[in-house]
């Protein structure tokens, strides 16, 4: 078993200004010194206290088997306080409202309506124009309003997913006593625990602190959640074997407090057996409250951050050079700077795509919506875009691509063929040993289950067992059956091959010679070598004089065969996998456990891991170096906590994004350092804490389906950036030109609100519209430069029309003096609407719109409704208000002729484009 390296000491923090340092040295206790160097006074405390005596742990912690008195605990208590982890707690509601609405989009609403506000109402000698401000405010209350219910409903469900139970545990104190439990001993809420306290613990328990062992009884620890680790690790309070595991892993840390099996560490969880402990560290100075510091605090900006925030600043550079130019072109030619004031304002209000708040937020919203139907729980709703963006997917194995259990798969004889034989011999043996059982033990008794065999052991009856110790590392049982005896023992390759002198093989009993031990120990290398946990299965035919069996019985033994465990991969492992690499998202595997196992279970799911890269060589990288070989690497084998996350770091500094997958204490701050965190609902807190997605079901196929939503979700985003800044961008600089050469404005102010409005209302249906399907196959990212030459490349289309209406109204319906300006912004007005809201279904797709590729049903529905609204205006008695007309019925055949021609041209423009640049949304 290797157990991950941590070498991270841990951090310093107030608490060593009255510690339990400083409390042991007060108390100058000669049986442990702990003289102590200032970087790691804590780490230094556990080495000494994990090598020491338990008796001489008790001297250290100042405490005693009775437990500590009442006046002590509170004086404890107040000196370390509560057994408490910090963790970053919601922000109140009223900072998540406030939250909501700051974003650069926002801004530029909030200053252009304060603007408004000023001009139109303020300064409007009496006549107040209430429509823009209001138009302009309720813009934005509705963005922020929908954006903040979103992520408020979401927080608190993810909330809900903690425990509401509060978890306890049996201590020993001096002076209190519950007569259920026994003199001296009480349970209390985990929190009230202190350095110091007696701690009993059995099957099931959390490990409420970082604790050594005073006395232990076949006691097993799941440590998956702080190492990856999936099979359980057996601790004990004796010392003394600290160093033959050392010399047995030489490749792990030995100045690492993990690796001693005399400590237990806070957020693990006992498997089997009992123990007693004695406290060490409490609350935010434990392993586990090191790990929580690192994921509290403002998390860095993610691509989805960083990626509307250069869209909007190219959007607003752009604004910041047209608007100035229309008010001083209008100025200089229409000789009134009041009006070009006013005019450059709503040619501001019409260069911002102020839509965009909503249509992103109502987009993420629905994605979020569509997402919690799959049962999964959307934390931030950036996190979706950042989902569909992701081209690399880190995870960790236990827990998540596993089933973080233990899985008999193989039973096999000497030759390496599987053994019926075998594996009765290893059930009789699992069977029948009567102390808790641990994780193999349970998975040889389901396995023979599931064979239809269970039942094998009414043929026999127990005589006596040889309990497991981890001097001996195994453990027999004596049955009979039929009047013959069997002593059947099971433990360690090594071990169990020391005791045999025959083996089994094909029913026949034959020495056990130089050769057949080179082939057993052959055939446990290559199992090992495949990622197997192997046990070796042994037994002899002893004698019915006697019913009690001893550990010196165990010799002269008859080796049959080998039973090799694994934490398999989930049943949706591999095809969701596969479905990931079909999107364009390449899956690495970053894991404290080592590279053998984490190369069979990749093996095992199709991911390619030719190269490995362990948690050793990584510390001797500089980020370049680790940024080169990580986009290189598959497998990360013995990854510390602190490595994954600069694992996840080096990958997003080459451009990617990263998304991290996990479940354990060990995960949380690779979660918080990537794009897009990943959890289930069976994480531990502080993993759940740092996702910004919670699978609510154990089925990997929900990522691919995430990826889509998505990748949909950006695509409706793009589509609408895309929309907005090459069709505001058209009209605009048609309204430049025009206003260069009429002797009118082209259009008042009011008319380009009204017309702007109702665009910017025909586009709220756009989060409903789908994807082609070859755009959801690849990663998409925001790129503020493919914005902007599409912006110059399409837009000017428009241009061309508008200025082909201009020609019409001016020539064929003599709208060239300033009494018929009416005709010429009522005809521009229709002109200007329809082909800003038919050109939505020529940049939606690539394809032929309406032929190759239609809208849905909302879309559709809306561009017709704002049609016709954008040509009833002009008759109706609105228009006739803002200063339109209706038009003569010769106008709307030239109209629909410039429309087709329109279209005709932006399909020949979209096909170049394509071809050019090899992208279109």
């Amino acid at each position: 078993m290797v157990l991950v390296e941590i070498t991270r000491p841990y951090p310093k923090k107030r608490f060593f200004k009255s510690n339990l340092i400083e409390y042991i040295n007060m108390k100058n206790t000669p049986a442990v010194a702990v003289s102590v160097n200032q970087s790691s006074e804590v780490t230094d405390l556990l080495l000494r206290l994990g090598k020491s005596e338990p008796s001489a742990s008790l001297i250290a912690l100042h405490s005693s088997l009775s437990g500590l008195s009442m006046d002590e605990v509170a004086l404890r208590t107040e000196k370390y306080g509560k057994n408490i982890v910090a963790h970053s707690k919601p922000p109140a509601w009223w900072i998540q409202l406030t939250k909501a609405f700051i974003n650069p989009f926002t801004i530029i609403l909030l200053v252009i309506g304060t603007t408004s506000f000023t001009t139109d109402v303020i300064l409007s000698d009496g006549k107040d124009d209430w429509i823009k401000v209001v138009l302009l405010v309720g813009m934005v209350v509705l963005s922020g309003t929908l954006r903040f219910w979103q992520e408020f409903r979401s927080q608190r469900a993810a909330e809900k997913l903690k425990a509401l139970i509060q978890n306890k545990a049996l201590v020993t104190r001096s002076g209190w006593t519950e007569e259920k439990l026994g003199e001296n001993k009480c349970e209390i809420a985990v929190s009230e625990i202190v350095p110091g306290d007696i701690v009993h613990l059995s099957a099931g328990d959390m490990i409420p602190a970082d604790m050594r062992l005073l006395s232990s009884d076949d006691f097993f620890v799941s440590e998956s959640s702080l190492t990856g680790e999936s099979v359980p690790v057996e601790k004990f309070a004796n010392p003394t074997t600290v160093d033959e595991k050392a010399e047995a892993q030489k490749d792990v840390n030995t100045h690492n407090p993990l690796e001693l099996n005399t400590l237990c560490f806070l957020g693990t969880s006992v498997v089997s057996g009992y123990a007693t402990g004695i406290v060490a560290l409490t609350g935010d100075q434990t392993y586990f409250g090191s790990l929580a510091q690192n994921i509290i605090g403002e998390r860095a900006p993610t691509n989805f951050d960083k990626g509307i925030n250069k869209v909007s600043w190219v959007l607003i550079y752009f604004m910041l050079v047209m608007v100035p130019l229309v008010f001083i072109l209008n100025g200089l030619t229409k000789h009134s700077w009041h009006e070009a004031f006013f005019f450059a304002l709503a040619v501001a209000v019409g260069l911002t795509p102020e839509m965009l708040p909503l249509v992103v937020t109502a987009n993420l919203a629905k994605g979020a919506r569509s997402m919690s139907k799959k049962k999964v729980i959307v934390k931030k709703l950036n996190a979706i875009q950042n989902f569909g963006a992701m081209d690399i997917l880190c995870t960790d194995k236990t827990g998540t691509i596993t089933e973080n259990r233990v899985v008999l798969i193989r039973y096999l004889n000497l030759k390496g063929e599987a053994s019926d034989s075998v594996l009765r011999m290893a059930y009789l043996n699992s069977f029948f040993q009567t102390g808790l059982k641990n994780l193999m033990d349970q998975a040889v008794v389901e396995c023979m289950g599931t064979k239809g065999r269970e039942g094998t052991e009414l043929a026999y009856r127990k005589i006596d067992e040889i309990p497991f110790d981890f001097i001996r590392r195994r453990m027999s049982v004596v049955v009979e059956k039929d009047g013959e005896r069997l002593l059947v023992s099971k433990g360690a390759v090594r071990e169990i091959l020391g005791l045999c002198t025959k083996i089994e093989y094909e029913g026949k009993i034959i020495p056990l010679t130089s050769l057949t031990r080179k082939e057993a120990e052959a055939l446990t290398k290559n199992l090992n070598e495949d990622g197997l946990r192997v046990i070796a299965v042994a037994y002899k035919p002893v004698s019915t004089d006697k019913n009690i069996y001893s550990a010196s019985d165990e010799n002269d033994l008859i080796l049959i065969g080998y039973v090799g465990f694994l934490d398999p991969p989930k049943d949706s492992a591999k095809e969701a996998l596969k479905l990931l690499e079909q999107h364009g998202v390449n899956v690495k595997i970053i894991t404290g456990d080592n590279e053998i196992i984490t190369a069979r279970i990749g093996k095992d799911v199709e991911l390619a891991s030719s190269l490995v890269l362990l948690g050793s060589d990584i510390e001797a990288l500089s980020d370049e170096e680790l940024a080169e070989r990580a986009e290189r690497t598959t497998i990360f084998a013995r990854i510390e906590p602190m490595q994954k996350a600069r694992i996840i770091q080096a990958l997003r500094s080459k451009g990617h994004t990263v998304g991290f997958m996990g479940d354990g204490i060990n995960d949380a701050a690779a979660m918080r350092a990537s794009d897009v965190g990943i959890s289930v609902d069976t994480a531990v807190d502080i993993a759940k804490e740092a996702a910004d997605i919670i699978l609510m079901e154990n089925d990997l196929h929900i990522l691919s389906r995430g990826v889509i939503e998505g990748r949909m979700v950006f695509g409706n985003i793009i589509k609408y950036i895309k929309m907005a800044s090459s069709s505001n961008f058209g009209n605009m600089l048609s309204v430049l030109i025009a206003s260069a050469f009429l002797p009118f404005l082209p259009m008042l102010p009011v008319h380009i609100l009204i017309q702007n409005f109702l665009y910017d209302i025909s586009q709220i249906s756009v989060p409903w519209d789908r994807m082609d399907k070859d755009f959801l196959l690849i990663p998409r990212k925001w790129d503020a430069f493919g914005i902007t030459r599409f912006m110059f490349s399409i837009g000017p289309l428009s241009s061309i029309f508008d200025m082909v209406t201009f020609l019409i109204l001016w020539f064929v319906f003599s709208a060239n003096v300033p009494a018929m300006q009416s005709l010429f912004q009522s005809g521009w007005f229709i002109e200007g609407l329809l082909s800003q809201v038919l050109i939505v279904h020529m940049i939606r797709t690539k394809k032929i719109p309406f032929i190759q590729s239609i809208a849905t049903t909302p879309v559709v529905l809306m561009s017709i409704a704002i049609m016709i609204i954008g040509i009833i205006i002009p008759f109706s008695a609105l228009g006739r208000s803002v200063g339109l007309q209706g038009l003569p019925m010769s106008y709307f055949p030239l109209l629909a002729a410039t429309l087709l021609g329109y279209f005709v041209l932006v399909q020949i423009a979209k096909t170049l484009y394509v071809q050019k640049f090899k992208v279109w949304l």
